[in-house]
């Protein structure tokens, strides 16, 4: 742990009990968030439990399957009960569960809960400082009535209809998902938002509420450029490559032995990058004079600064670029673990894989807390792994001394 932060164990939500009752990536993201940082988080499946666990990747010593890599950092920190919700002996356990938890997130379908006898209204007149959260494809009525209410969603659909697609990939013409499951991720984050500040606002009026998230809406909030150019000048943007509308240089250049990213779209930087080539008249030039002229005489710049950045070797750029203007290498799977980086920065902690009797790194915690910080402490559990001891808990009166 760097020397800077705190190593009393504390963190920030511990005493904080969530009730969480999602399956696949967006729920269990968002309350692993929470896990990272204190929350005991008891997760509630079906028998059959979560379908992430069937998904992979799975290493090749796997021998037990019991979950792959996604549902691993997904759940890590979480505990396990398993539960029948349409039987009533263990809705009558997960009731007893919310009278002592202080959220509950879940990302059925809509009508779902209400059928189970579950709904918001139901849950917050036994328990009326809950926070509940619903992260759904189109959101639930109680936010917004949607026209798409009952459509299923997954990563691609959000990220179609909430507009990034429409402005990744190469052109108009091929809309690109982007790589990494951010029709799922990005909600996640919201909702993990809105729940601390329902929380928050919970403390003092000792009200819970009801926190609605879109899958959709989600990505829409996150594509800047969709809104504002439309709403400011009245056209639809369209994909741009690795370019961002309105700046450059900004982009992937060639270099002799590869590629890298490259950012020098305002004066200052631009003044910098021009005498590192040796081309300080650049600056002068009217058609690189200022931010908006560089971005109307794009092709221009472009050209100028790969007849430099072609004759050097991505090593070489870094040398001469790094940590003057803003320039990295695109790292693939193999060079993030072995960048220094990340190693210092926490950020590929391992936990224990079932099935392999080794351990795997997952994804580490971004926000860095200097007194309380999070912390990946405990692999995902195995399908109803603490049924027992959270029962057990239970007929004490809810101590969770036991929570991770």
């Amino acid at each position: 742990m760097p020397a800077e932060r705190t190593t009393s164990g504390r963190r920030s939500l511990d005493g904080l009990r969530i009730i969480d009752l999602t399956q696949a990536l967006a729920g269990p993201f968002c309350t692993s968030l929470l896990a990272d940082h204190g929350a005991d988080v008891v997760k509630v499946e079906p028998p059959r439990g979560d379908m992430l666990r069937a998904s992979g990747p799975y290493s090749a010593d796997d021998d037990t399957r019991a979950y792959g890599g996604v549902f691993q950092s997904a759940n890590r920190n979480k505990r396990s009960i398993v539960l029948d919700l349409k039987t009533g002996a263990d809705r009558a356990v997960l009731l007893r569960l919310v009278d002592g938890a202080d959220a509950l997130v879940e990302n059925f379908s809509a009508g779902v809960m209400d059928r189970l006898g579950l709904s918001y209204e139901e849950l917050s007149r036994r328990n009326p400082r809950l926070v509940y959260t619903s992260i759904r494809g189109f959101g639930d009525a109680r936010g917004g009535e949607s026209p798409y209410a009952s459509w299923p969603a997954f990563d691609i659909i959000a990220q179609a209809m909430g507009g990034l697609m429409s402005i990744t990939g190469p052109d108009e013409h091929t809309p690109v998902r982007a790589g990494s499951g951010l029709g799922d991720t990005i909600p996640a984050l919201f909702a993990a938002f809105g729940t601390m500040t329902a929380l928050w606002q919970a403390r003092t009026s000792g009200q819970g509420q009801y926190v609605d998230v879109a899958m959709v809406d989600s990505v829409l909030a996150l594509s800047e450029v969709v809104v504002n150019t439309y709403a400011h000048t009245g056209e639809v943007p369209a994909p741009s490559g690795n370019q961002l509308a309105g700046f450059a240089p900004f982009d992937t250049v060639r270099a002799k032995d590869g590629v890298v990213t490259l950012g020098a779209p305002h004066n200052a930087q631009w003044r910098k990058l021009c005498g590192i080539m040796g081309r300080p008249e650049l600056v002068e030039d009217p058609r690189f004079a200022t931010d908006h002229a560089r971005w109307e005489n794009r092709a221009a710049v472009y050209a100028e600064v790969e007849a430099f950045t072609r004759t050097h070797t991505v090593a070489e750029l870094i040398d001469l670029l790094g940590g003057k203007v803003p320039l990295g290498p695109i790292h693939d799977a193999a060079d993030i673990f072995a960048d220094p980086h990340f190693a210092s920065r926490e950020m590929l902690p391992r936990v224990e894989q079932p099935g392999t009797g080794r351990e795997v790194a997952v994804p580490g915690v971004a926000a860095k807390l200097s007194r309380t910080p999070g912390a990946v402490l405990h692999r995902a559990p195995l399908l109803g792994e603490h049924t027992g001891e959270i029962l057990a808990e239970l007929d004490r009166g809810g101590d969770s001394a036991t929570a991770p």
